[in-house]
């Protein structure tokens, strides 16, 4: 499998020329304008129960373009809600694909920007705002393709899915309820997510260097470690105190490193991105590229936060609490601990794993009900198309293979049985990303190439038999 899929990407990377494609037209620019500026200005973070506003606007956009009300389909879940819109295909081209992407947005201090997080602002050559990157600008170019495919009479092979979720950013449940207890609703043979992938744009001269498309992610699991101890006045302190146990569990944590770990997704990642990247790491990368597992290469990999997270699985602290009074000896102590686990290891195995690095006397838990998430196969039919996509708008650039440090609703759809293939539009320097932080943009330029993107990417997978 590792060789056919690594000689596949290496024909895609070298063998597809590119496409003429029209660009998409003015109207349809202007209505993906509209779309995003509206979905902006709707604060939809945690707490605020706004992402239904947004679903409810969107919702509106299909109906009026012609979507069945049978179609559209409004799913709370508590404060927030997720959105399914299905465009009906003839039924010649297999099972539906599924389109993937949130509503929901990270939490935003308007009196920490120096614009306001929720208008939509352009300002020399890029467009800010919360959520331009992550995700609403995918979901409004996403929407704005949709609009178009039906406003041209398209009739897609088969089905087309959209699932915008309602909580990527906190829990992940509104993904986990489409995956499972909505399943008759998103079942697909494969998904394209938009909140994965993408192009680099070189950071001094804005020329794009390749385009990632993530095939794995990382799965989330959080766990909690407990020292326990009968307590006491604290005027007769004792060698044996909850607090003292589990700061040593946590030094002995800090000192563990989980064994090096490679799929086809990140040796191909590492390969593509080698030669522009600089020093000592770019040097790493290719010789872990050349040779899985070197120990050596490994060893400098991790010294950059960035890039530990793609050869392992990483566990951190990450809260503390403890003690009950200022007088006395502690009855507990507890850590929660966050992990990020490496496609193919068990939630079960990172338990086992921290409850040997940490000891008997000390007791770990899992905290919720977290998810394994596989890597996804190749589908030359996936990959070609990303390139003839990516290619429509940036010829001759390489496409690469991905896999995520971190983890999205797409983790979950692949934990259920859906493979899913990370296919933003954006191409974006490094030096542009802010996602999750201030004052978060996008380059406009790269907004608008998106619509061709989707549009290529949805014609040619779903296009007349």
């Amino acid at each position: 499998m590792r060789m056919r899929l690594l000689g596949s990407m290496a024909a895609l990377v070298c063998g597809l020329a590119a496409t003429a494609h029209a660009a998409a037209p003015d109207n349809v620019r202007a209505d993906a304008r509209v779309i995003l500026d509206k979905i902006v200005s709707i604060p939809s973070s945690a707490g605020l129960g706004q992402v239904p506003a947004v679903a409810m606007y969107l919702a509106d956009r299909f109906r009026a373009a012609g979507f069945p009300e049978d179609d559209i389909h409004i799913l709370p879940s508590g404060e927030t809600a997720s959105l399914v819109v299905r465009y009906r295909g003839n039924g010649k081209g297999g099972k539906p694909i599924l389109v993937l992407a949130h509503m929901d947005v990270v939490t935003a201090k308007p009196e920490d920007w120096e614009r306001d997080p929720f208008k939509l602002v352009e300002e020399n050559g890029y467009f800010f705002g919360r959520g331009t990157q992550d995700v609403k600008g995918e979901i409004s170019l996403i929407t704005a393709t949709f609009l178009r495919l039906k406003s041209e009479g398209f009739v897609p092979t088969r089905d087309l899915i959209i699932a915008f979720t309602g909580d990527e950013e906190t829990q992940m449940d509104t993904a986990r309820e489409l995956a499972t207890k909505y399943r008759a609703l998103t079942d697909a043979e494969f998904a394209l997510n938009g909140d994965g992938g993408g192009g680099s744009l070189d950071s001094s001269t804005g020329k794009p260097q390749y385009y990632k498309v993530q095939g794995a992610e990382k799965s989330y699991a959080s766990f909690t470690l407990t020292a326990h101890n009968p307590g006491g006045h604290s005027s007769q302190p004792r060698p044996d105190n909850a607090i003292y146990e589990l700061a040593d569990a946590l030094k002995a944590l800090q000192g563990y490193s989980f064994p090096v770990m490679w799929n086809d997704w990140t040796l191909g990642s590492f390969k593509a991105s080698a030669p522009v990247t600089p020093g000592e790491l770019g040097e790493a990368m290719a010789k872990f590229a050349a040779h899985p597992g070197d120990a050596g290469a490994a060893a400098i990999l991790a010294k950059t936060p960035a890039m530990i997270g793609r050869t392992r699985t990483t566990c951190v602290a990450t809260l503390l609490t403890g003690g009950h009074a200022d007088n006395a000896l502690p009855q507990s102590a507890t850590a929660t601990v966050n992990c990020r686990i490496f496609p193919g290891t068990s939630v079960a195995e990172v338990r086992d794993s921290l409850q040997q690095v940490v000891g008997d006397r000390i007791e770990v838990q899992v905290l919720g009900e977290p998810h394994s998430s596989p890597p996804s196969p190749l589908r030359d039919d996936v990959l070609e198309a990303v390139t003839k996509a990516v290619r429509a708008s940036h010829p001759g650039v390489p496409i690469v293979p991905d896999m995520a440090p971190y983890a999205t609703d797409g983790s979950i759809f692949r934990g259920a049985g859906i493979p899913t293939y990370g296919v933003s539009s954006l191409f974006m320097k490094q030096s542009d990303e802010f996602a999750h932080g201030l004052n978060e943009r996008v380059p406009v330029a790269a907004f608008y190439a998106g619509l061709d993107h989707w549009y290529v990417l949805l014609t040619t997978l779903a296009g007349t038999k």
